[in-house]
């Protein structure tokens, strides 16, 4: 650590720094727990999402228990083409979303599959749409976790150590600047003495 000047004007600058950390440090806070808020609400998502995935896959086969039939090949019935993801801001972090995508049905023979092979590529359709859902949303919990951490870290630093620094610095040139001031005062009045001692 730099050795501190005891001058006025490096009494000036430290009483500028702390009242500039004061000023940032409740917009870094309330940034942290608009993050934090964020973070759990998309976690929340994810959990509805992956509930969804299961109660759809689930409702497949309720619906539809001619799945059951080994003999009907469902193997690479449906595949994920192409997809859209853009982006959206929160609190000045960029997070990616899913807009769109595109699910490839593969060709198949109306007259070689039975006809319920119509209705679960409709689900699965649906189902592979989640679960790139659930994916984006899990890239959105990480991005938004390390910005937390990023965040917390600003937060810690300028609380714990910029203000409490700055209060120290403050003190100790305040303490240094008043024992100048008394030992000039005393000086002084020694060489008013003096000088009185040799005019009489």
């Amino acid at each position: 650590m730099a050795r501190l000047n005891l001058s006025k004007t490096q009494l000036a600058k430290e009483k500028r720094n702390l009242a500039m950390y004061r000023q940032y440090l409740p917009s870094l806070d309330l940034k942290r727990q608009q993050l934090t808020a964020e973070r759990n609400k998309t976690q929340a998502r994810i959990a509805e999402i992956e509930l969804e995935i299961r109660r759809r896959i689930e409702g497949i086969g309720t619906a539809i228990p001619m799945l059951a039939d080994k003999n009907v090949d469902l193997e690479g019935l449906v595949t994920l083409k192409a997809g859209k993801i853009g982006q959206r801001s929160v609190v000045g972090e960029r997070l990616p979303i899913l807009q769109e995508i595109e699910v490839e049905i593969a060709p198949y023979g109306y007259m070689v599959r039975p006809h319920w092979v119509d209705l679960v590529a409709e689900r699965l359709k649906e189902v592979l749409r989640l679960q790139v859902e659930a994916q984006v949303t899990r890239q959105q919990v990480a991005l938004l976790g390390a910005a937390t951490t990023k965040v917390t870290q600003r937060v810690n630093l300028f609380d714990k150590v910029l203000i409490p620094r700055a209060r120290t610095n403050i003190r100790r040139i305040d303490i240094a600047l008043g024992d100048l001031e008394r030992a000039a005062v005393v000086n002084s009045k020694i060489a008013k003495r003096s000088r009185r001692g040799k005019a009489a």
